[in-house]
């Protein structure tokens, strides 16, 4: 009796404490979308708006949760026993993504609101939607296991196939959706065949340990390893949209509505850099000489490809200005890769200035989607030459986005974009990555003329004649007789609302750029 009484104390108890503080913005999250998909089944069709308030009201409540966690030290879902291998840490770097994507989800549920109402879509099933791809996003950044971070890297992106194709009857958006999710899914399947070579190999999916097995991997199991990190790092490339993974990226953006693209455009991103972070500088620093010099040729190659299919962006084309941003984010993509590749050949702290970049990169390029959502409403081909005059028409607006493009070219007084890639750049000159450095930098003055041909357009005399001939069109290729209705014109308050937010946290980045930059120079994750 007094030895199975020894044994059974000194056996670890297998019954965890859940730390329901640190999980509070992930569940509060999924709740309110469990919410908003139950009460979707009673509330009566005219009451519908609701949900969509209840939503803005739980994305806003969440966000405002990550408060308490300020201090970065909390972790649950531990092993017995082992207390650095948890499957969950709020560290300061999961509270900064944790930030981007609650917030970014916030402005997108704003510029929601009247797109639910004015394109009849399903509201339950739209917020429910929305609310699951913001749980699973917001779950990645602190998940600190393999299996934890697969499983979130696919509630973020499930629900985000069924939100680009839930405009029914458009076949844009179903091409885009089954594009989408054809491509998402063979990554996926490649990413989860990694990580089973990876577990083969070491024995554990948690990241710490992993990191710790891959420093004296067997001999006979070196080759199965390898070829674990290659795959695995699949599924977050292209959640990154990094080339050659970047395909899908310009009729998904097209085909979804705009709230959503935006969506894409930020907290998509978001999740396959966090993702890509994690696996590199946390769980395989052992085989940096594998995925540094890949990485750094991906960067290239994206920032690359990207600013060049945004030069050839005609303005009169249609949907050329949703085209424009949907490459301006691949070369957008290829600028965030640089400090990550840079970690390889340095010290990891060098993947602050990622996260540095993305928080500009968010607050910006969400609010260029809110003005591009606010111009939809009367033109709805989105071209770039709908954009010709705009200041004349609405000066707060044309001079928002103006700001949001200069931000993204590095131009005053976007002072904050130019800040975020001058770090950026250093990052790569510290790594020794001076060729990569120089690429950047002639990809930047590329980028430059685009940007300001369409800021310029913003500021020039509407013509007449091209504006009636605009309108005539637009009819005829909506297939509607009759111009849109003067209540259009006006410019919704949520979506004014999503406009004034980015617009104001874009001033302040500028204003104070030390609120941001300050990330990439020290450690975010828990030591």
């Amino acid at each position: 009796m007094t030895a199975l009484t020894v044994s059974a104390a000194e056996t670890p108890s297998l019954v965890q404490s859940v730390d329901w503080l640190a999980v509070a913005p992930v569940v509060l999250t999924a709740a309110v979308g469990l919410a908003v998909l139950v009460a979707d089944l009673f509330v009566p069709e005219r009451r519908k708006p609701v949900l969509g308030w209840v939503s803005v009201a739980g994305l806003a409540a969440a966000t405002a949760s990550l408060l308490p966690l300020r201090a970065g030290e909390h972790t649950t879902f531990c092993l017995p026993g082992t207390p650095d291998a948890c499957s969950y840490t709020a560290d300061h770097f999961a509270l900064v993504v944790q930030f981007l994507v609650l917030g970014g989800a916030l402005i997108t549920a704003l510029l929601s609101v009247t797109a639910v109402r004015d394109a009849r879509m399903p509201a339950g099933e739209y917020w429910f939607l929305l609310l699951s791809s913001a749980a699973g996003a917001a779950l990645l950044p602190a998940s600190r296991d393999l299996a934890t971070l697969i499983v979130a890297l696919e509630v973020a992106s499930l629900p985000a196939f069924a939100l680009v194709g839930l405009r029914r009857g458009d076949r844009l958006s179903s091409e885009a959706a089954l594009k989408f999710f054809l491509s998402s899914v063979t990554a996926t399947a490649v990413s989860l065949m990694g990580v089973s070579f990876v577990y083969a190999a070491t024995g554990s999916l948690h990241l710490t340990q992993v990191a710790d097995r891959l420093e004296d991997v067997p001999g006979q199991l070196d080759t199965l390893a390898m070829a674990g990190v290659a795959l695995t790092l699949v599924g977050f490339a292209f959640k990154t949209a990094a080339v050659p993974f970047h395909f899908w990226v310009p009729d998904t953006y097209v085909g979804a509505p705009l709230p959503i693209a935006g969506y894409l455009s930020v907290i998509g991103k978001a999740v396959g850099f966090t993702g890509l972070i994690l696996v590199t500088v946390i769980a395989f620093p052992a085989y940096s000489d594998i995925w540094g010099p890949a990485l750094a040729v991906l960067a290239a190659l994206t920032m690359t490809l990207g600013n060049a299919a945004a030069l050839r962006q005609s303005p009169d084309r249609p949907n050329s200005a949703v085209r424009l941003l949907a490459w301006s984010s691949v070369g957008q993509a290829g600028y965030l890769l640089v400090p990550i590749a840079a970690a390889a050949y340095s010290e990891r702290d060098q993947i602050g200035s990622t996260v540095a970049y993305a928080l500009m990169y968010a607050a910006v390029n969400l609010g260029a989607f809110s003005v591009a959502a606010l111009v939809a409403r009367t033109k709805p081909l989105h071209r770039l030459d709908d954009y010709r005059g705009l200041y004349a028409q609405r000066p707060f607006a044309a001079l928002a986005l103006a700001f949001f493009l200069l931000c993204l070219a590095g131009l005053p007084p976007g002072i904050i974009g130019l800040f975020a890639k001058v770090t950026v750049l250093r990052s790569a000159v510290d790594a020794g990555l001076g060729w990569l450095a120089a690429v950047m930098a002639v990809n930047v003055v590329v980028a430059l003329y685009y940007y300001l041909r369409w800021t310029a357009l913003l500021f020039r005399t509407p013509e007449p004649a091209a504006e009636a001939t605009g309108t005539a069109r637009d009819r005829a290729d909506t297939g509607s007789g009759t111009e849109a209705p003067a209540a259009a014109a006006r410019a919704p308050w949520p979506v004014t609302a999503a406009i004034v937010l980015t617009a104001a946290t874009a001033l302040a980045l500028s204003g104070a750029p030390q609120l941001v930059l300050r990330f990439a120079t020290g450690s975010l994750f828990a030591q």
